[in-house]
This record gives C-alpha cells, structure tokens and sequence, in this order.
C-alpha cells in the first residue's frame, strides 16, 4: 500500500518540478487524501523515532543544524524544503524515499510551523521536541504571544520521551512542570543574556537569569564573516567556528546540541557536527557575484529582525537592501516593523568609530541603503522616523538586488534583509546574477 503512496507521490512531485514549481505541498496534499495512514505508518517505523523542531525564531537554522548534527550516527529524513507543517513532511518522506518503497532513515528531524505542531501531533506524537522561543510574530495568525504558547503547551504534551526548554524563556519553562517527558534545558551563560532578549525584555523589561542547569550552554560567541562561539556541552567545553553569521545562529547551537545529548551524542561528535553546517537557506546564504559578496538574511518579526542587524557590524557592507513583501505567507500585518531599531545599527558611524579605524566614512553603517519589494515606500519612511536616509527605492526585486550589487565595488559586500515571499524570489534573482557574473563587465561608472 505504501509503494503507491509513493509512486504517487513521486509522479505528482515530478510533474511540479517539470511545470518550474518547488512542490512542498501539493504531493503531501494528494497522499494524505488518498492514503491518510502513510505518514503514521512511515514515522513509526523509524528506529530512532522524530524529532521536532519548533518555536518563532531559528526553527529552519536549528533543524539543519540538528540534521547535521545526527548523521554523524544515524541515517536523517528531514523536511529541510521549507514544508514546515504535515502536508509538507509527507511529500519530504515521498522525496526521501526509494521508488522501490524503501525510506533509508533512522531518524526524522522535522521543522514545524507552531500552528501546525498540535496537528501534526494528532496523526503522530513525537518521541523528542526541541521549543526554541516564543516571541511576538504574525499577529494575523498567531495572534498575541501566550496563544502561541498554549499550542506549544499542546505539543510538548503530546511528545512521548525527551522535551529540551530554552531555559532562558519564562513562557516555555512554564511548561516544563506539566510534562510527563523527560525535560532538559539549553540556555545561554548569564553575561550573554541581553544579547538574546525575551519579548518583555525587548521592550524595556529587566533581564532575568534562570538557576535551571543547562545540558548545553553558549559560553562566548564572536561575531564576523563567522560566527567564533564556545559551548559547553555536557561537561566539556567545546570551541566551533559556524559557517552561519549571527549570534541567534550561536543560540541555535546550543539547543541542537543539547536535543543530541538526549540521543546520546558525545560532545566532539555534536561539534563535529555543527562544524559541517552550511547556512539554511535565506539564512546567512552567501553568494560571490562579479567578486562581490552578496549575504541574503531572512526577517519576519522584531526580534528576528533585530538579531539579523547585529551582523551588519561583522559584515561591514557596502551597500543594503531591505525587501520588504506583506503576502499572506509574510503576514500581511506590518505593523511590526515599527518595532525593530534600526537607528543603532543602519544610523550615521559615530565620530567614535571612525576615529578607532582611521577612516573617513560617510552615510549609513549600511553603507548604501535601498528598500525594495511591494513595501519599499513604506520600509523608506519607516527608516526616515529613525533618521536613517534611503539612497533608493525600488519595489522591483531584480532591479534593486542588481542596483546594490553593481554600486559596490569587487570584495565589498552587500546585505539583503528580505521577507519571506521576497526572499524566494530573490533567490532566483541572485542565482541567475552568478551564473551571468563571468559575463558581466565592469563596474558601472
């Protein structure tokens, strides 16, 4: 029965691919309608069981990171196309699977949208979950950020052996008393803390330390075109070098290494691991263009937001781009941006800075700022109220991403802050820029 399931499937997935469409959905769709028992069937037969990822920020970084991490010992399915929710983690079992039927997994580490957590755990509850944060997200479907949490509540109910808690998030270790799973904890060491706010603390509220030990901690992290960090795993203290820029990416390593310690990784194995791990895709992404370096970071709430500017110091660009879309899938609420500052980082240098580095430097830290997609206009005054100027407004994304990337001149680099619909077609946008990169002339005067 479920070598039909998969054929059809896999016939249906094929015709996307033919068509130029990436698919996610419409093949999981089709399978659950016709064989609504696969997926139960094809997760129970796991050796190791699932793993799920979830919470508001850095569940497609982690889940990576956490895939990454197992295959050093297990075989991994993981749904690392972007179908976080259950029609996307059936056509990633289909994809991950043999025409012949045979699914060569020990292991699934699945992301998954919080709203469609408490659905997948009807039709299959976990063996393990991993609750990164709860922070204020799409208010159109999420609404206020304790409804978030009651689903994860539901989530962490349903999951059978192990839940690992951001320690340093009130809402999730409220949770942890109500569990029959076993809990564990990752967190952050206390004079990091400020750097990785909770919701309340992001608005003004006191920074709060939490006395719950931690199975893994993130001692130091140093920020640049890597991210230098060390953890302290188990008992021994681990020194790793993540191809990810980002001190949220740091935050995200702390927590796929403790989920590992709950399968029984050694601390060398799960850096050896996380010393592997390229960046998601749209997170930290790098792409070398007529010799000059492009990042893409995805943002798609304040505090995401406010991580992603933190690497602008590292980075040190050039030239930026915020691409800015309000579809459906980005929340078309957009409202928060009011809530992100960007005067610290994008603002003028300080007097301060420049001295310390002998330049003489003018504009943004941003260097040349453009704002794109179907809210540049907005994103351009949103900017303007925090005193930070736009050198350009382009809603069309070809045109902005080639504008910025051909102002600068080779090895400089230019930073491209995109929404979620934006982000996608982006993507494209730049991979057609590399492949015409050996065609392109000089820098245009």
């Amino acid at each position: 029965m479920d070598i039909l399931a998969i054929w059809l499937g896999k016939v249906t997935l094929l015709a996307l691919r033919l068509l130029g469409r990436r698919g996610t959905a419409l093949p999981g769709l089709v399978v659950e309608k016709v064989f609504p028992g696969f997926l139960p069937r094809r997760l129970g037969a796991l050796g190791q069981g699932v793993v799920v990822v979830t919470g508001t920020n850095g569940k497609t970084t982690t889940t990576k990171m956490l895939a990454t991490i197992l295959a050093e010992r297990y075989r991994v399915l993981t749904n690392d196309t972007g179908g976080n929710f259950v029609r996307g983690v059936i056509t990633s079992v289909v994809a991950g699977s043999s025409w012949r039927g045979r699914t060569d997994a020990d292991i699934a580490v699945l992301e998954l949208d919080e709203a469609h957590a408490v659905r997948f755990c009807q039709v299959y509850r976990p063996e393990r979950l991993l609750l990164l944060n709860v922070l204020r997200d799409q208010l159109d479907r999420f609404g206020e950020i304790d409804t978030t949490a009651r689903i994860l509540a539901k989530v962490a109910a349903a999951t059978t052996r192990d839940v690992v808690v951001n320690r340093d998030d009130p809402r999730l270790v409220r949770l942890a008393d109500e569990l029959t799973a076993t809990v564990s904890y990752f967190g952050v060491a206390p004079d990091l803390r400020e750097l990785f706010p909770t919701d309340e603390e992001m608005y003004g509220g006191a920074i709060a330390l939490s006395d719950l030990r931690a199975s893994a901690e993130l001692m130091s992290v140093k920020l640049g075109i890597t991210t230098d960090v060390t953890l302290r795993i188990a008992s021994a203290t681990e020194r790793v070098t993540l191809r990810a820029e980002g001190a949220h990416n740091a935050q995200n390593a702390a927590g796929a290494a403790a989920l590992a310690l709950t399968l029984g990784l050694d601390p060398a194995t799960i850096t050896a691991g996380l010393r592997k791990v390229d960046p998601a895709f749209g997170r930290g992404q790098s792409f070398e263009i007529a010799g000059r370096r492009v990042v893409l970071q995805l943002v798609k709430n304040p505090a995401g937001f406010r991580q992603s500017l933190r690497t602008v110091a590292g980075l040190d660009p050039s030239a930026t781009v915020i691409a800015i879309n309000d579809d459906y899938a980005d929340g078309r609420d957009m409202s928060w941006l009011w809530d992100v500052q960007f005067a610290d980082v994008l603002g003028a240098p300080s007097e301060e800075s420049t001295e310390e580095t002998g330049e003489t430097r003018s504009g943004t830290r941003a260097g040349w700022l453009v704002t794109s997609g179907t809210r540049a206009a907005d994103m351009a005054v949103r900017l303007l109220y925090d005193e930070v100027a736009t050198d350009l407004v382009e809603p069309d994304l070809t045109a902005a991403v080639r504008a910025a990337t051909f102002h600068v001149k080779p090895n400089q680099t230019v930073v491209v802050f995109s929404t979620y619909t934006a982000m996608w077609s982006l993507h494209k946008v730049l991979d057609r820029l590399v492949d015409e990169a050996p065609r392109l002339g000089p820098r245009p005067s």
